[in-house]
């Protein structure tokens, strides 16, 4: 964390003491109105970095309610805890030398003060939006559809928002009186997460919940496979009883057509054909991805009570891992409308899934050992994925699960041909499979040494 913190620290340094020079250097444009023009980039990034990435603030409210203490006053504390988060300070690394820069240029030292605290004011506003984003499914989905209205609109060169951004941007330091707007929409945006948070600050907050007619469903076929089959009917009884394992099928589909963005050279910059390949893990593993990074979190509601029972871990694993490999076999199957394209492009899916099958189907398992977030089964909230299944651990997993096809692809295609390539990464994933009991020896063992602490955080309510 240490290290990671270090390198943006120095990165942000890096870009605010010499990205006017670069630009002045690189182009015939005057930076600072080419980085405003562009800064609207920044912070949107800055958000989807944030909700990945960033804890939003949480107190054990408990002991808090029956001490004389006003809930204005834990609300301030816990929200200006997260103003004081790096992902805030980071930003302080790039717009105070930026700033600096600037007046050695010879801007106006009002203007650039003005611009400095629209700047930082932006950043806290993100800082709350974020919450909100994580707090609240209609702002989630209210932001996403303005982000990709826009995206859509810019892409078919219909509509270019960055001509009207601009103007807020470049205005701070023309029109100084413009930073009251910025510190005016933070105050606005605190107000609203304060009156959240405020408004679910006692202690029946979320202890009500719907109760639907129970329906019951057997699938005793799966009986002939022991611990096994009855590890399978639990799973398959989850996702068609509860809303959130349900998007992960509903995303699972929509992942099938991922595909068509590489194949169909929709995006010119996915035309590389060592793009495919990634392509292709996608389609057939979207449910893998989205299921899988969540072992054995699906269980946390009742992982305490199975943990005190003799069922063997391996059992446990397998069933998971079955799961996986049947969903993506169907997966498979449901993609050979890929033949339209060719058969080339079919014979690409097919090795992706092969890889899925013996590497992914593991990895994922052993991401999940790392993630520990509890689920609500009864809730769509984070349908997408829940950023705390993002640490580095699991960030590190992201290179045998993606780099490594994509990178035997190249050699394939670098020193023979496409064909090879798709051999390599097949021939990976079949090697992968033929230890599947080793591998699958060395993950039961994590899963044994991560017990404790996995109970332990399932145990964690905020």
């Amino acid at each position: 964390m240490a290290f990671g913190a270090l390198y943006f620290i120095v990165m942000f340094l890096g870009l605010g003491a010499g990205s006017y020079y670069i630009i002045k250097k690189a182009t015939d444009l005057e930076p600072f109105g080419l980085i405003n023009r562009f800064m609207i980039y920044y912070f949107v990034f800055d958000l989807v970095f944030r909700f990945f990435m960033q804890k939003t603030p949480v107190m054990n409210i408990r002991p808090l309610l029956y001490i004389n203490i006003k809930k204005d006053t834990i609300v301030n504390y816990t929200l200006g805890k997260s103003a004081l988060s790096f992902f805030n300070i980071m930003h302080l690394f790039f717009f105070i030398p930026f700033a600096v820069v600037l007046c050695i240029e010879g801007f106006s030292v009002l203007g650039v003060m003005t611009w400095l605290v629209g700047m930082l004011a932006t950043v806290l506003i993100i800082n709350f939006l974020n919450i909100l984003i994580d707090k609240k499914d209609v702002v989630f989905y209210s932001v996403a559809v303005v982000f990709i209205a826009l995206g859509a609109l810019q892409y078919f060169g219909w509509f270019d928002a960055t001509n009207y951004t601009v103007y807020y941007f470049k205005g701070l330091y023309d029109y100084p009186w413009m930073v009251i707007i910025a510190l005016a929409v933070l105050f606005f945006v605190f107000r609203i997460v304060h009156r959240f948070f405020k408004s679910n600050l006692y202690l029946d907050a979320g202890l009500s919940t719907q109760h639907d007619i129970a329906k019951s469903q057997h699938f005793d076929w799966l009986d002939q496979f022991g611990t096994l089959g009855a590890f399978l009917k639990n799973d398959i009884r989850l996702i068609t009883r509860n809303k959130r394992a349900k998007s992960v099928i509903i995303m699972s589909f929509l992942f099938l057509f991922y595909g068509l963005l590489f194949i169909t050279g929709a995006i010119e910059a996915y035309e590389n054909p060592v793009w495919k390949i990634f392509g292709g893990i996608f389609v057939t593993g979207g449910f893998m991805f989205s299921f899988g990074q969540f072992v054995p979190s699906w269980d946390s509601s009742y992982y305490n009570l199975m943990m005190s029972q003799n069922i063997p871990y391996r059992d446990y694993l397998s069933s998971k891992w079955w799961l996986m490999v049947i969903v993506t076999l169907i997966s498979a199957v449901l993609a050979s409308f890929y033949l339209i394209f060719g058969w080339k492009v079919y014979l690409l899916v097919l090795a992706a899934a092969v890889y899925n099958i013996g590497i992914n189907a593991h990895i994922v398992l052993l991401a999940g050992a790392f993630t520990r977030t509890p689920i609500d089964l009864m809730s769509n909230k984070n349908a997408f994925g829940d950023k705390k299944a993002f640490n580095f651990k699991t960030l590190l997993l992201i290179i045998p699960q993606i780099l490594i096809p994509l990178a035997l692809y190249y050699l394939g295609i670098a020193f023979f041909n496409d064909l090879i390539g798709l051999l390599f990464v097949a021939l990976a994933g079949v090697a992968g499979f033929a230890f599947k009991g080793y591998v699958f020896n060395k993950i039961e063992n994590i899963y044994k040494t991560q017990k404790y602490d996995t109970i332990l955080a399932y145990k964690q309510k905020n």
